[in-house]
């Protein structure tokens, strides 16, 4: 499921290039901040390392995910998140996650992985 909220994301990003404003940097392939993070996976299609950006965003984020479904595979684990099953499609995970980040860029300047997870666990938490 997070691997669909991902791509839909990336195509998203297609649509909305204004996004991310100037071109990607050698700095946001380094993905220190959210704010880089956000260049990588909004770039536009016309930017020269368009593609190299979009497999940069995906890999991130599918690294963070798999990484946290593994350390919380277990029957004791303490999961954050919880997706809903069925879960929403990709334009509406997308559309929310945008709207998740343009309503707190607060964020901008922490880690991407943190930003990550706090959307995530806001948008899908589990029930204690």
């Amino acid at each position: 499921m997070f691997k669909k909220l991902i791509l839909a994301l990336v195509l998203f990003s297609f649509l909305v290039p204004g996004l991310a404003g100037a071109a990607v940097t050698d700095e946001d392939f380094m993905v220190k901040t959210t704010q880089n993070l956000l260049n990588l996976c909004a770039v536009s299609a016309d930017d020269p390392r368009a593609k190299e950006a979009i497999q940069m965003c995906q890999g991130y984020l599918l690294g963070a995910w798999d990484y946290y479904l593994a350390e919380n595979s277990g029957k004791d684990s303490m999961r954050l998140v919880c997706m809903p099953n069925p879960g929403p499609s990709r334009n509406e995970a997308v559309a929310m996650f945008v709207e998740w980040a343009k309503a707190n860029p607060q964020y901008m300047n922490e880690r991407p992985v943190d930003t990550e997870f706090r959307f995530l666990s806001a948008k899908w938490p589990c029930k204690k």
